[in-house]
Formats: C-alpha cells, sequence, structure tokens
C-alpha cells in the first residue's frame, strides 16, 4: 500500500515530465541571409566544377614539393596542436552523449557520535540504549537526474556537438594554410635560385665588358672612369650574390621549420619556369565556399553554438525537475549492518525549482548570449565576405598575370638582343661604355623581374586554391 501511494504521488510529476519534454526553448539554428553574388568577379561564365575539389597531390605534381607537402601534415606542430584540440572535443563529445542519463555514485560511511552527557541528546541516548555514543554505518547507491523539460540539456548537446565540428573544420583550415605556406616558400626558394643564376651570368658579362674596358683604357680608347664605372656596375651585381645567397637560406630554413624539421637545405630538382602553373583554375561558385571552405564553416559552426547556448540561457529561466533517489544499508551497529532485510533503507526526492530572483543574473546572462549570438552572425558574414574577396583577388592577379608575363618575357628577349649588339658597337668603337652599361643594368632587372613575375603567377594559383577551400583533402 505504501508502493502504491508513493506511485499515487508520483504519477502526475511523471506526466507532466512527459508532456514537457518535447518543449525546447530558444530558436532552432537557422542560417543567416547572406549576400552570396551569383558569380566571382572577373569570371565570364559560372561552373559548378571547382579546383576546390581537387586533391592537393593532383594540384601539386612536382615531386619535391609533393614530398614537403606531405611531411609538413604529419610533422608541422600548428598543425599537430590543431589535431590535439579535435582530440580533446572528441572526449567532451562523448561525455555530452551522455548528459541526458541520471548521476549515480556509490558511498560507504561510519558515523560515531559523542554528545555531552548534560544535553538532551545525550540523556536521551543513555535512557534508550545503555550507553554515551551512537554509531552510525550506511552503504548506499545515490541517483540525480534532471528532467530536460525546456531542451537545456538538448541545447547542451547542440553546443558540444558545434564545438566538435568547429574545431575539426579549423585543423582542416590550418591544414589548408600550411599546404599553401610550404607551397609558397617552396615556389620562392625556385625564384631566388633562378635569380642568383641570373646574377652570376650577369656577372661574367659585366666581367667580360671589363677586361675589354681595360684594354681601351690601356690602348688610350676610354679614360679610367670608364674602368671605374664598369667596375661599380660589377660590384653591384656581385653585392646581389650573398644577398640572393642569405634569402636562400632563410627560406630553406622556413620551409623546413613549416615541416617541423631543424632548419637544413632543402634539396629540389627543377628549375622555376619548370614549375607549371596548372591550366584549369575554376573557381566554381561563390555559395561553395560555404561547404568547401573549412575557416568559413567553423565560424559558421561557432554561430551554431552561440544560438544553443542562447536556447541553454533562456531555459535557465523556466521551472527545473530534479529527481533523487538514495538506497542501501543502514545501522546503528555494526554487527547488524548486512542484516537483510532489516537494514535496507531507500528514499525518493522529486523537486520542482523556479528562479524567482537572481539580482538578474539569468536575465543578463541571456541578454548578453543573444548580442553573442547577434555578434557570430556578423563574424560569419564577414568570413564569407572575406573569403569571397580573397578568391576575387587571386582570380583577378592570375588573369593579369598573365599579360604581365607576356610583356616581361618579350622585354627581357628584347633586352638580351641589345645587350649583344651593344657590346658589338661597344668593340667596334659606335657604342660608348655608357651604353653598354645601361644596356647590361637593364637586362639584369628584366630577368630578375621575370623571374619574380613566373613565381608570382604561381603564387596566385596557390592563393586561389588555398581561398577556395583546398588543400585539406
Amino acid at each position: 500500500m505504501k508502493n502504491k501511494g508513493r506511485l499515487y504521488y508520483l504519477t502526475p510529476m511523471f506526466i507532466t515530465l512527459l508532456m514537457a519534454s518535447s518543449c525546447k526553448v530558444g530558436q532552432n539554428y537557422k542560417r543567416p541571409e547572406l549576400n552570396v553574388p551569383q558569380e566571382f568577379r572577373a569570371v565570364a561564365t559560372a561552373d559548378t566544377s571547382s579546383i576546390a575539389d581537387v586533391e592537393w597531390k593532383s594540384f601539386f605534381t612536382d615531386p619535391t614539393l609533393q614530398s614537403l607537402v606531405n611531411k609538413g601534415i604529419s610533422y608541422n606542430y600548428d598543425l599537430q596542436i590543431a589535431l590535439k584540440r579535435v582530440s580533446a572535443s572528441v572526449q567532451t563529445l562523448k561525455q555530452a552523449k551522455l548528459l541526458q542519463l541520471p548521476q549515480v555514485s556509490f558511498s560507504v560511511t561510519a558515523q560515531t557520535t559523542n554528545p555531552s552527557n548534560n544535553s538532551l541528546n545525550g540523556l536521551s541516548i543513555g535512557s534508550f540504549i545503555g550507553q554515551q555514543h551512537v554509531e552510525d554505518f550506511n552503504a548506499a547507491f545515490n541517483l540525480s537526474w534532471e528532467a530536460d523539460i525546456w531542451g537545456k540539456i538538448r541545447r547542451q548537446q547542440e553546443t558540444t556537438m558545434a564545438n566538435y565540428l568547429q574545431t575539426y573544420e579549423a585543423s582542416k583550415a590550418v591544414q589548408t594554410q600550411v599546404v599553401a605556406n610550404i607551397a609558397q616558400g617552396y615556389y620562392n626558394l625556385l625564384m631566388l635560385d633562378e635569380q642568383l643564376d641570373v646574377a652570376k651570368r650577369n656577372l661574367l658579362l659585366v666581367d667580360s665588358t671589363l677586361s675589354f674596358t681595360r684594354l681601351q683604357r690601356n690602348a688610350g680608347e676610354v679614360t679610367t672612369l670608364a674602368v671605374q664605372q664598369v667596375e661599380a656596375q660589377k660590384q653591384l651585381t656581385q653585392l646581389l650574390i650573398p644577398q640572393l645567397e642569405q634569402n636562400i637560406a632563410i627560406q630553406e630554413n622556413a620551409l623546413s621549420i613549416l615541416t617541423g624539421s631543424l632548419p637544413a637545405p632543402v634539396d629540389r630538382s627543377k628549375g622555376l619556369f619548370q614549375a607549371n602553373i596548372p591550366e584549369w583554375l575554376s573557381p566554381g561558385i561563390p555559395s561553395a565556399i560555404l561547404s568547401r571552405r573549412p575557416d568559413v564553416r567553423a565560424k559558421e559552426l561557432e554561430l551554431v553554438a552561440a544560438n544553443a547556448k542562447a536556447g541553454i540561457a533562456q531555459a535557465n529561466m523556466y521551472p527545473s525537475l530534479s529527481i533523487s533517489a538514495q538506497g542501501g544499508l543502514s545501522s546503528y551497529l555494526a554487527n547488524n549492518w548486512f542484516n537483510i532485510p532489516a537494514s535496507l533503507f531507500g528514499t525518493v526526492l522529486g523537486s520542482v525549482t523556479q528562479p524567482v530572483f537572481q539580482q538578474r543574473q539569468l536575465k543578463t546572462q541571456l541578454e548578453i548570449a543573444k548580442i553573442q549570438r547577434e555578434q557570430s552572425v556578423l563574424e560569419f558574414r564577414q568570413s564569407v565576405l572575406g573569403a569571397i574577396g580573397e578568391v576575387s583577388d587571386a582570380l583577378v592577379s592570375t588573369e593579369k598575370l598573365k599579360t604581365q608575363k607576356q610583356i616581361a618575357t618579350a622585354q627581357s628577349d628584347t633586352l638580351k638582343h641589345a645587350i649583344k649588339n651593344a657590346r658589338l658597337l661597344f668593340k667596334s668603337g659606335m657604342a660608348s661604355y655608357l651604353e653598354v652599361l645601361s644596356a647590361q643594368a637593364n637586362v639584369l632587372q628584366a630577368e630578375l623581374n621575370l623571374a619574380n613575375i613566373h613565381r608570382l603567377q604561381l603564387s596566385a594559383a596557390v592563393d586561389l586554391y588555398r581561398s577556395l577551400g583546398g588543400g585539406w583533402k
């Protein structure tokens, strides 16, 4: 009869629980409106296919670069740190899946009380049990459970899931950046190699001019000033060599660190102009960035988490239903502790708590959560805008650098012919040494510029690949 009475009183509570369990306060996540264009700037027609879908091994075909990228993915410390964050989030996610289950603990306690002989408790104990102290022995299972009436726990699980996915997307974003940085560093290294070769070739050319100028001075055809100016031009070219060698060593060190290695030389078998620019550089459609680019996805997941936190803050303002239970063995004598069923005991408690006055803490938390959600919306929109801008920049650079490359190549060829003619005219006395020096300086600058433009073309292709979200596959 006692059990039936308990069930009678608890039944309305469970009915209320079942009716309310379908409630879920707070708004469900809905992607905010975004001002995404139909196509990127400088793109004539929109194509759904994108180079972002290409694996990095297929995009970067240079075996040396592939080896560096593969090593970077395995050993780069920034990427390893990001993956550790993912592993930590996995553990938090596992714990969040069990939030709706009750908490259970087991406790064993032994207690002895020695009240004053002149106290009421002391006199009572002496009268009833004939001794001046009382002992209490307990072994019990303790259970506590909060009903997810308003969906607060489910919102917590949403937050945890969003945080996990955010760390996962963030790790992919780190990988895309690592891959891009390694490729940029490698192409920059090839450019420095090419510029060093240009400087050495021009040094031989200036040295030849200097020797001929000295012969002309000895013959009385030119003055010592001419020799000195040619020598200054040679020294200027010589100065480039240690500067470029310094930059090469620094770039090699940077690449080594990116791949998780100690600074060391980097082996390369190809020259700068053997590094081909991919012919197919389709960007796809702008809306695809929302799913392809990891950092944009991470920002959206941050918004999902902020939305769920606003729901949690709202649920905290509503009543909460908690049920606790305890059962086990209890005795005031140790030798009767395990006397079953006499020593068995059990209690069940259900409580409903409604916050009334919390010094506006709950209201403040809700308002802050709403503001943070609005902030996350702005940050998400900003990330989308920034991503589209980066793609547009890369597309413009890719297109305009083609024209620059054609002009720079033609200029270099023209100046190479010009320096041949200047040297022939100088030897025949029909051109001054100043014209030869000018031609040599121009061809040096043109060849250095051509190498730089080709490197910029390669870099623009890498920037386009990264800005579209490529590199994590």
